[in-house]
């Protein structure tokens, strides 16, 4: 791999950041040690996580927790916003107004970046991919940088001697006030409706994912997405990948499904499909992503193929928990959109075999895609959350709908309308703040849930 070196001079600036979660912390701790001036933190949350951390560690910085101080934000230089927070918020709209500028934590880590980046988005699939690809990247003795949305924040990830490649996974959220990453590679894993209580509308949502391929030397698509696809700048290089097409794609060898790399005529297969320990179409794609990207940063080939072997997935991504006369039990959590949802009962491959449990926080969501998918796969659909009504207008007529309050409950209702040879498949397809922590909390319910159940049945 080609040396990278970046020249950084970043004058001295009164910096403001908005939101006290792990991105905002790691930017105050990563700027006080360059010697930045960080002359206030402001959270409009009663108890954000970052205080105590705050008081503690940086006691000479001044805080606003509860509100925004508007006053004060106009104050500052240059302002570093939490991704959970909106460009639209009023007083992050005054300070764009005044000419301040108004940056992502990756935006930062931009401007000290002394190493390869890899960017990675989508809908869906995204951690998987990260993770996958930097697995890869450790297998073959690269020094290896792996966060952004998952995991460390990128600001947390920059040291020195430079590693050989950072691998960030990066949300919409995060691009939004993105401006000068450069990239050895980038991708778009998929689009599917998501986060529509932050965005106006789709193609809000599509712009945002898009600037991942700003200054992007190499770009990977998805040519089974429509959308991705309209996303290719022009006059870039790049690979595709695809169930059927694509530089990677699945193709028969000796009768059996196997990972391939396409350049036609030629095709090379790479690793039977029912090898590896991930099963199922999504599972593939994420595989098939993985290896193109790790194709453009140059790991060796070997490397990839052996950690495909071996790599299990991520936890609470339509993962296995149990087989209880004769059912399983899938937990998939991290399914915090429609999109998401749909894959996860797609690759189960289960026609008319699923019992689901959906519900929570909605953000907005439209549920009709859901309609058709579930009404072929899912048997029946346990409710829960916040929002369970607008998903049973959704599903009313398809199939049997059950109410339930708890997630135990949710889990007990299912097994006992589960036969044997069926799934019971969390899925929520919303959010999860109306009940848990976040997701893995939610996931964590579920999969205990599932063993109590099965201790007390034996």
């Amino acid at each position: 791999m080609k040396q990278y070196s970046k020249s950084i001079k970043v004058k001295p600036q009164n910096t403001i950041i908005l939101g006290m979660g792990k991105t905002g912390i790691a930017s105050v701790s990563f700027l006080v040690k360059q010697g930045q001036r960080v002359i206030h933190i402001m959270d409009n949350r009663p108890n954000p996580p970052g205080l105590k951390v705050l008081k503690q560690e940086f006691p000479n910085i001044s805080y606003t927790i509860n509100h925004f101080d508007q006053g004060k934000l106009l104050q500052a230089d240059e302002i570093i916003i939490s991704p959970g927070l909106s460009r639209q918020e009023p007083v992050i709209v005054a300070a764009i107004k005044q000419g301040i500028p108004v940056i992502s934590e990756i935006e930062l880590f931009s401007r000290y970046v002394n190493a390869p980046v890899v960017a990675i988005t989508g809908s869906n699939g995204k951690s998987t991919v990260t993770t996958l690809l930097g697995a890869m990247a450790k297998q073959a003795g690269w020094k290896t940088q792996v966060g952004g949305n998952l995991g460390t924040p990128a600001i947390e990830l920059i040291c020195t001697p430079a590693p050989d490649i950072y691998i960030l996974e990066l949300s919409s959220f995060q691009l939004e006030s993105t401006y000068s990453l450069q990239t050895k590679a980038a991708v778009v894993l998929n689009i599917s409706e998501d986060h529509q209580d932050r965005y106006d509308n789709l193609a809000g949502y599509i712009t945002a994912k898009q600037r991942i391929f700003n200054g992007a030397e190499n770009v990977l698509l998805n040519n089974d997405d429509a959308y991705v696809l309209k996303m290719l700048p022009a006059n870039q290089p790049y690979l595709s990948f695809g169930i059927n097409t694509g530089n990677y794609r699945i193709t028969k060898h000796q009768g059996q499904d196997y990972l391939s790399r396409v350049s036609e005529p030629n095709i090379l297969p790479l690793v039977p499909v029912k090898s590896m320990r991930l099963q199922g179409q999504i599972a593939c794609k994420n595989a098939l992503a993985a290896l193109a990207l790790g194709e453009i940063i140059g790991l060796p080939q070997i490397a990839m193929l052996e950690t495909l072997a071996t790599f299990s997935g991520l936890a609470h991504r339509c993962a296995w928990v149990a087989n209880y006369q004769g059912i399983d039990f899938f937990n998939d959590s991290k399914a915090t959109n429609v999109g998401a949802t749909i894959a996860a009962i797609t690759n189960l491959g289960k026609k008319g075999h699923i019992i689901i449990i959906l519900g929570g926080e909605a953000k907005g969501a439209d549920f009709a895609p859901l309609a058709e998918v579930a009404k072929e796969y899912c048997r029946a659909s346990i409710l829960i959350g916040k929002d369970a009504s607008i998903i049973a207008k959704t599903l009313a007529g398809l199939m049997p709908l059950y109410n339930v309050e708890t997630m135990h409950q949710a889990v007990e209702k299912a097994t006992k309308i589960a036969k044997s040879g069926e799934a019971v498949l969390l899925s929520p397809a919303c959010a999860s703040f109306d009940m848990f922590d976040n997701y893995e909390h939610r996931g964590q319910v579920f999969e205990k849930s599932v063993q109590q159940l099965i201790e007390q049945n034996g």
